[in-house]
């Protein structure tokens, strides 16, 4: 029982020095790594926040004028709310041709100020302008992968916000036609956005963020003044989704525990292996070569005492202690091979993280994480002369629809139904899922010689859906396809590619809408 309680006592020992050796190690790797990653999450956020302001500020004057204006009569203006770059351009167009017959040949800020136009020309400058500033915040989130940005102005009333520049567009109905939702009065409570409103107060950046959990996930928000020539027009926020994030940080701090407190647990049990095999098992020797003795009175153990007892002079002592060190590193050299394996298993879950990280929980396919590492793949092919591919863009209709009238679940059966048909068709090409309902295929080999004939063949199918009165609503897939081939003599880069069969596919879009509209 002696012997047993040393055992215990050793045990008890090693398990209190693992346990706070993975407690003391967890904390401060989840710390860590929280810091750092609220620390880019700031800087992030704080870039994009002033790109937007250099946005805006780039043409201050036209900005004024169109903000003042516009909040003023923005329930006269009467917006589609699928608006395109297209249709950007035709406002402008509308808006020059406007200027030049009424004043013609005059500069507004120069030769004329705004307050002198004409209302019809004053209300053309306002749409376009505002439609410009708009489809820019929308760029710019996708761009920088920011959950949400938005730029709101007090509209004079206590706590109440107009929601101006929004990147997420809503609609509103009249005389049953769909258009954009403008400049949406919204009470927004100060203790709910306190450091919104210390923005507008201050004028200054705020130190910290507003925290919100609403329909994009757990957000931290980070909010700017807009000053326009001395004149504070408003306030630029932008969000940042952290719940995900936070939640995989703590998974990486649980598998890391875990792996560690493996190595901790093997290399204990060995440690208390070796203790009672060199040392507790020599004193029950020795105890009991000296009761043997005692009873016995056997000269012969006396013998085997005396040379137990003599072993432990200096020499023999370092005899021993050498052949314990040449054991001890027999098994350091066992624990790092463990720990090779455990470093070559952990780099291959590394590995399939990393794959995970870039597939799409709902389709399977490729995310948008990996079609970002596709395209930078690509963009190197070009600059090493790559001259054969294309791509394709391909957006579904009515998700919205389907989502608010029959559920998010049919939504993602809609979603699914579709990337199936892009896959089967588009078979010898990667395809990616890059939004709620946009999908992009990097067209090769045979696919981009056989582009024409694959785009009717995706088009029938879907006729042959739409068509078959078995199907419910949401099997009834529609999405409008454009695409666009790699012309060395007019692209430099993946982008300039990407953005024609982005045109291409608005195109189609409209057409589509053009014909049910008939």
């Amino acid at each position: 029982m002696k012997n047993w309680r040393l055992s215990s006592k050793f045990t008890l020992m090693f398990v209190g020095f693992t346990l706070i050796t993975l407690a003391v190690t967890s904390i401060l790797s989840y710390v860590n790594q929280m810091q750092l990653y609220q620390k880019q999450c700031e800087e992030s956020i704080q870039h994009v926040a002033d790109y937007l302001e250099k946005v805006v500020v780039s043409d201050s004057d036209n900005f004024i004028d169109m903000q003042k204006y516009f909040i003023a009569h923005y329930k006269e203006f009467k917006l589609p709310i699928n608006y395109t770059e297209d249709d950007i351009e035709e406002s402008r167009i509308r808006y020059e041709t406007l200027r030049e017959a009424q004043f013609p040949g005059k500069v507004i800020g120069k030769d004329i100020v705004f307050e002198d136009l004409s209302d019809e020309v004053k209300a053309a400058h306002a749409i376009y302008n505002y439609e410009y500033y708009r489809y820019m915040f929308e760029e710019a989130s996708k761009s920088f992968d920011i959950t949400y940005s938005y730029y709101i102005v007090p509209t004079g009333e206590p706590e109440h916000m107009y929601w101006f520049l929004d990147v997420v567009r809503e609609e509103k109905e009249i005389d049953g036609e769909k258009y954009l939702l403008l400049c949406d009065d919204i009470l927004d409570k100060r203790e709910k956005h306190e450091h919104m409103w210390e923005a507008w107060d201050t004028g200054k950046r705020p130190f910290g963020y507003d925290m919100y959990d609403n329909e994009y996930g757990k957000t931290y928000a980070y909010y700017s003044p807009l000053f326009i020539n001395g004149e504070k027009l408003g306030v630029i926020g932008v969000e940042v989704e952290i719940a995900a994030v936070n939640h995989e940080i703590l998974l990486a701090t649980v598998r890391q525990m875990l792996m560690i407190g493996g190595i901790l647990v093997v290399f204990t049990l060995l440690l208390l292996a070796l203790i009672r095999a060199n040392y507790i098992r020599k004193l029950i020797k020795l105890q009991g070569i000296i009761e043997d003795y005692s009873q016995n009175k056997n000269p012969e153990i006396t013998k085997e005492l005396k040379s137990e007892v003599t072993n432990g002079d200096e020499i023999s002592t370092i005899i021993e202690k050498f052949a314990d060190m040449i054991y001890e590193l027999e098994l350091y050299i066992q624990s790092l091979t463990k720990t090779k394996l455990d470093l070559q298993n952990t780099r291959q879950q590394a590995i399939e993280l990393n794959e995970l990280a870039m597939k799409d929980s709902l389709t399977g396919i490729r995310n948008k994480t990996g079609y970002d590492k596709e395209v930078q793949k690509v963009e190197w092919e070009i600059a090493d002369g790559l001259k054969n591919f294309g791509v394709a863009m391909i957006d579904l209709n009515f998700l919205k629809r389907i989502n608010d009238t029959y559920g998010h679940d049919k939504g993602n059966i809609s979603i699914i139904t579709l990337c199936k048909i892009i896959c089967r068709v588009f078979e010898h090409s990667p395809v990616f899922r890059i939004g709620g309902d946009e999908f992009v295929v990097i067209l090769k080999n045979k696919d981009l010689e056989r582009i024409d004939e694959l785009i009717s063949e995706f088009n029938k199918q879907l006729k042959e859906r739409q068509e078959n009165p078995e199907l419910e609503y949401w099997e009834k897939t529609s999405a409008a396809i454009g695409y666009a081939i790699f012309n060395p003599e007019i692209d430099n880069t993946y982008e300039n590619v990407f953005k024609r069969a982005d045109t291409e596919m608005y195109k189609c879009k409209k057409a589509m809408k053009a014909v049910r509209e008939q």
